[in-house]
């Protein structure tokens, strides 16, 4: 039984080596792929992730292809689960009309408040002159946020006045995330710890992976500008069993149930960003697929067979999967292309010496060149190592480092560290 994958990043390989562990999975596709990808995996760079009609057309010249693995956010939102279902294909992930949980914040920003599931007091806009007077008198420090998808990188902390104002007007005049931006949120800039909690779902049952959590500034000490992710860690440092009880109480089974409610029942990984206040859990974001780069260190950990647990959210019986965990950690430092997260370069060599044999390089933005490994994007390659906690995990991946080089390669040094 092969499956194919779409996406090309570090998430996409993560999901590919752990769909390899299983005896079920046949032949690996992936679209389009990437350097890393294509170990384990025989991928496909002449078709992008929104060719919908083009992946249409591949999964039907390729009759052993018995499941679609829909990764990234794009084109889940714009349909392509649905796209695949119509002409009779089986596909992994949310339909487009509950993918707007990710797609539109303003959405989920509406269901939370609707359902009394406890997030960030905010403000919704349309109108730039309403948004620019608003943040004149706001207090601060607030979020500004885009709609729509942004690439992660649609949300900005602002500390004051003039920084409220220029994240409004790049937002909406300078169309800094393009149409993304067209509508903007405005909310109370929340005090705590974050967690990200992933969940495997069919819109019936609803099952919690381990916690991990984000760095999202590209520099040491939660300074820079933020990016799609420096590296995470898992499990967290502050999300009890206790705390994750409630947390599923409040926020997981509620927001499950008020999807169904809305008639757009979710069925694949539901992920919630959360703020851990003095108040209890808050929900900062909602994702309609694995975050990146979480699922790098939540896979790892993955005990039960992967394709056995996306085969059964596709028939709608996840309740019939005993769901395990291993009780080790794991720890991902992201190498990044010097310049990212704005302009860098591409196709810059990249040469990999010998590393342990528990280390994994998980590649998000690579490719061949020639038959020479070269870089492709901006986060490039996530190192991943295991051990009993955080803290001898971090030290294996840091240790790997040293023998990783491409001009320009800047990674944090602090992945692991902090609460």
């Amino acid at each position: 039984m092969s499956v194919l994958v779409i996406g090309g990043g570090g998430r996409e390989h993560a999901i590919c080596v752990a769909l390899a562990k299983s005896p079920k999975t046949g032949k690996l596709y992936c679209i389009p792929g990437n350097a890393g990808i294509s170990q384990v995996a025989e991928c496909v760079p002449s078709i992008g992730v929104m060719e919908f009609e083009k992946i249409a057309q591949f999964v039907a010249a390729h009759k052993d292809i018995t499941m679609t693995v829909v990764a990234p956010d794009d084109p889940l939102a714009a349909g392509l689960v649905d796209y695949l279902e119509e002409r009779g294909f089986r596909a992994f992930g949310p339909k487009a009309n509950a993918a707007i949980i990710e797609g539109s914040k303003a959405f989920s920003k509406h269901l939370m408040t609707k359902y009394g599931i406890p997030t960030a007091e905010y403000r919704e806009f349309t109108d730039y002159g309403e948004a620019a007077e608003y943040v004149k008198n706001a207090e601060y420090p607030l979020v500004v946020k885009a709609d729509g998808l942004a690439l992660g990188k649609g949300v900005i902390i602002c500390q004051n006045v003039q920084e409220g104002e220029e994240a409004v007007r790049e937002m909406m005049v300078d169309k800094k995330f393009k149409d993304a931006g067209n509508k903007i949120i405005v909310e109370e800039f929340l005090v705590g710890k974050e967690v990200s909690v992933l969940c495997f779902t069919d819109g019936q049952t609803i099952v919690p992976m381990v916690s991990s959590q984000d760095h999202k500034r590209a520099h040491d000490n939660d300074e820079g500008l933020n990016t799609g992710g420096m590296g995470t860690f898992s499990p967290s440092k502050v999300y009890t069993p206790q705390l994750a009880d409630e947390v599923y109480r409040d926020i997981i089974l509620p927001t499950m149930n008020a999807m169904n409610s809305e008639g757009r029942p979710f069925k694949g990984v539901l992920y919630f960003g959360l703020m851990i206040t003095k108040k209890g859990a808050k929900v900062l974001e909602y994702n309609a697929r694995f975050g990146d780069p979480e699922t790098q260190v939540v896979l790892p950990r993955l005990k039960t067979d992967l394709y056995e647990i996306f085969d059964a959210i596709i028939d709608t019986r996840l309740s019939d999967i005993d769901i395990q965990w291993t009780d080790d950690a794991c720890v991902c430092v992201i190498l990044a292309s010097g310049g990212y997260p704005e302009s860098y370069k591409k196709g810059v060599p990249i040469t990999i010496g010998k590393l342990p044999k528990d280390i994994v390089l998980y590649h998000a933005g690579t490719a061949f060149k020639d038959g020479q490994l070269v870089t492709s994007g901006g986060r490039v390659i996530g190192v991943t190592a295991k051990g009993k906690d955080i803290e001898e995990a971090r030290k294996k991946a840091y240790d790997a480092i040293k023998n990783i080089h491409f001009d320009g390669m800047f990674y944090r040094h602090d992945i692991g560290i902090k609460l």
